[in-house]
């Protein structure tokens, strides 16, 4: 203990790097782990002062290795990559969700597809000549649907958010609430029973409330990694969502416990 409490003097006179680097590098494990840090909660943690760990925060913010906001940091989220640099990843297994999610579409029906790599694979599953009218947000989505001549389009605007590959703006959600959706699939970067469908922009999260309350039906497909995330901005519990597609790798236990908070559960077709 008197060797720890000698460390952290010698760093605050500026003599010795070695405590705040290894200090540095469990804060980074943490979120990359997913979790988001408070600097007052570290500083208490690991008896230094809350400057010292909000320049350990801006260096692994200078580094890519995490996102500032007002007193923390939160990881970077998988979802901040731009949809184009995800849509091949794990495609196989979107793909999967998709054909399973489709087969709930009926002819006729108007289709919110919001942004994101997963509800991106449902556009060359959505079924022919059914009559089927898709709004989004989504740029690459909106020019996949393009694509095919049986799909009306209806793209949803405003300010583009870069990140996120579309718009989620006021502008956007008062268009999407003058508008009556029969089935929404509305993104997700985390779910959980205990807090629901969350993602890593406040703005989003508004953005698909919005949409909800437009929609007779919402659902979700969730790749596996999601079950396990962690995410700031809570869109809506689990029995907001008529329904959840998931990965064939998740337990029978974790899908009834998903059931039980009110959502049916689908699971795609094992690779």
């Amino acid at each position: 203990m008197h060797v720890y409490i000698l460390d952290i003097a010698r760093y605050h006179s500026g003599m010795n790097d070695e405590i705040p680097l290894g200090r540095r590098e469990t804060i980074a494990a943490r979120l990359a782990n997913g979790d988001a840090v408070v600097a007052a909660a570290l500083a208490v943690e690991f008896g230094v002062s809350e400057d010292a760990i909000r320049r350990d925060l801006r260096a692994l913010a200078a580094e890519g290795r995490c996102r500032r906001v007002y007193g923390g940091a939160l990881p970077i989220p998988t979802d901040d990559v731009p949809i184009a640099a995800r849509i091949d990843k794990a495609r196989d297994r979107k793909e999967a969700l998709a054909r399973r999610a489709v087969s709930l579409v009926r002819r006729g029906e108007l289709l919110f597809l919001d942004c994101g790599s997963t509800n991106f694979a449902l556009v060359d599953y959505l079924p022919e000549d059914f009559e089927l009218t898709v709004a989004t947000n989504s740029i690459d989505i909106a020019a996949a649907v393009l694509r095919r001549a049986d799909l009306k389009l209806i793209l949803i605007g405003g300010e583009v958010d870069t990140a996120i590959g579309g718009a989620v703006d006021a502008s956007a959600v008062e268009r999407v609430s003058a508008l009556n959706f029969d089935r929404s699939f509305v993104g997700a970067c985390s779910v959980s029973v205990e807090h629901g469908v969350s993602v890593f922009s406040l703005a989003d999260a508004s953005f698909k409330r919005a949409v909800m309350a437009s929609s007779r039906l919402s659902m979700a497909l969730v790749t596996s990694e999601k079950l396990k995330a962690r995410a700031p901005y809570r869109v809506y519990p689990l029995s907001a969502f008529a329904t959840l597609v998931l990965e064939s790798d998740v337990s029978t236990s974790e899908q009834s416990r998903i059931a039980e908070a009110g959502p049916s559960v689908l699971t795609a077709a094992k690779r």
